[in-house]
């Protein structure tokens, strides 16, 4: 029998490909070396799908690296530059508090980004300290990996590391450091920058690096630049519906924060929606609404706007040709989204086919629920195991008009009603991030230093559909005293 040889290389695998863009893209970066770095989260499943091992990553040699102390062989770290309208206002930006090490190559031959976030000062600090406290990067940890786990594109967290140093923000808080993978963290405002601050040429070379890295199936077309572009706005019209249907709400939909993979990036203000109700927001700067839930969909096409404006010169060399071009491509955003949001709610309802009527009906039962303020994930969970007796729509004379509509449409189709259930036990999750629940554990992690609330709840987050009888005590609301829910940008 023959025995794996033990190893204590963590299995990276370095390029850096960013690194031979035009310099206006980027600064590289020195290293603020943090005092007692220790590692209290690892995400061991990450870590093993992206080739490495997580036993060799605890060490300290490799938590030297996840802390920014250290540069690993084959790494060129640097800070990215870039601009962002942030709620609607147009400004010069960069990574301020973020550095990315390298991108690593899996042994499938995939590159994704390894990025510190809060790991210091980078010349686009803007004069801020560069870091981060324990609770907004455990908290993302939290949110993204339950992203992940809802099939929703998101950058995810491979770790977190305390830094053994306090910063200052409302008070005296535990600095930390979060590794951060991504497929790329090239935003609509990477290239946006560019545009405004490079010239045409360098344009074209990240729009060609972008191509290459995100969208090599448009190499070859005649209008490449053009069908890159459509090929952003289709990846964010499916991403934004997703978000719909989950109820989530991004909270700082600014053009810096809109990636070119179509990843979910920056879980800052962001929550999940609890009772139904579509001028829902969280951020505690957003007093306008700018970034309501109802609002998503305005917002990305208002940011894939920005973006187009970028592209022009690449669209063609006469400007007015050039916005007649992004115009006509940008009218097909409603439809696309539209199209995966009315898909994503006929199977949240257990539909197979389409039906003109459908969308009438699915409006009707979010009235309903926008009415008697029912819970958004909860009535999903309800219709799905047929116990609408638990929720508030019981008896509600809307309801059970609306939900005979239902199931004469139903009846309409031809698969069984054993497959809708299986459907709908795929399309609705019996667990999200409720924001009670991930308060719970970030306080039980950084007041207390106990991590095992945070461990339970990821684990619960990390099997939305299985529909376990453990995730029952995850799936109440707050009690009816709690206080509307805040989120906070910058933390």
């Amino acid at each position: 029998m023959t025995h794996k040889k033990e190893t204590h290389e963590p299995g990276w695998n370095f390029d850096n490909s960013y690194s031979r863009l035009p310099n206006v893209l980027f600064s590289t970066v020195n290293l603020n070396l943090v005092s007692a770095p220790k590692l209290i989260v690892l995400n061991d499943s990450l870590a093993a799908s992206l080739g490495l091992e997580a036993a060799a990553l605890q060490g300290e040699e490799c938590v030297a690296v996840l802390a920014g102390n250290q540069v690993p062989a084959g790494a060129l770290p640097l800070a990215q530059a870039y601009a962002g309208h942030q709620f609607g206002n147009f400004t010069r930006l960069g990574d301020g508090r973020a550095m990315l090490i390298s991108e690593h190559i899996t042994p499938a031959g995939e590159r994704f980004d390894i990025q510190l976030k809060g790991s210091g000062r980078t010349p686009y600090s803007r004069g801020g300290d560069g870091r981060a406290s324990l609770g907004p990067m455990l908290r993302e940890y939290i949110i993204s990996e339950a992203m992940h786990a809802l099939g929703i594109p998101t950058t995810r967290s491979l770790a977190v590391v305390t830094t053994g140093e306090s910063i200052i923000r409302e008070a005296e808080l535990p600095g930390a450091i979060l590794t951060r993978v991504a497929a790329s963290h090239l935003r609509f405002g990477t290239f946006q920058y560019v545009a405004n601050w490079g010239t045409v040429e360098e344009l074209r070379a990240l729009a060609e690096y972008a191509i290459e890295r995100h969208y090599p199936e448009v190499e070859k077309d005649e209008q490449r630049y053009l069908s890159f572009f459509k090929g952003v706005m289709k990846r964010h019209a499916s991403l934004i519906a997703k978000w719909q249907l989950v109820g989530f709400i991004h909270g700082v939909m600014n053009t810096d924060n809109m990636t070119i993979s179509g990843e979910t990036i920056d879980y800052g203000p962001c929550a999940f929606m609890d009772v139904y109700d579509p001028t829902t927001v969280f951020s505690s700067i957003d007093r306008q609404g700018r970034y309501s839930y109802e609002n998503q969909l305005r917002i990305g096409g208002w940011n894939l706007a920005r973006f187009a404006e970028a592209l022009l010169p690449l669209f063609h060399e006469n400007q007015e040709k050039a916005v007649e071009i992004a115009q006509e491509a940008l009218y097909e955003y409603s439809r696309l989204y539209k199209q995966n949001w009315l898909a994503g709610m006929r199977e949240k309802l257990g539909l197979f086919k389409e039906e003109a009527e459908d969308e009438s009906l699915i409006e009707g039962l979010l009235s309903v629920m926008q009415k008697y303020r029912a819970d958004f994930t909860n009535t999903f969970r309800a219709l799905t195991f047929d116990k609408i007796g638990e929720n508030v729509l019981d008896g509600k004379p809307e309801f059970v008009e609306w939900q005979k509509r239902w199931q004469e449409r139903l009846g309409r189709q031809s698969e069984s009603k054993e497959a809708s259930h299986e459907l709908m036990r795929n399309s609705n999750p019996a667990v999200i991030p409720r924001n009670h629940r991930v308060e719970s554990a970030l306080e039980a992690a950084v007041e207390f230093g106990d991590y095992k609330v945070m461990e339970n709840l990821v684990a619960m987050l990390s099997k939305p559909y299985a529909h376990l009888s453990e995730q029952e005590a995850f799936c109440t609301i707050p009690g009816p005293g709690s206080k509307p829910y805040q989120t906070y940008c910058g933390t």
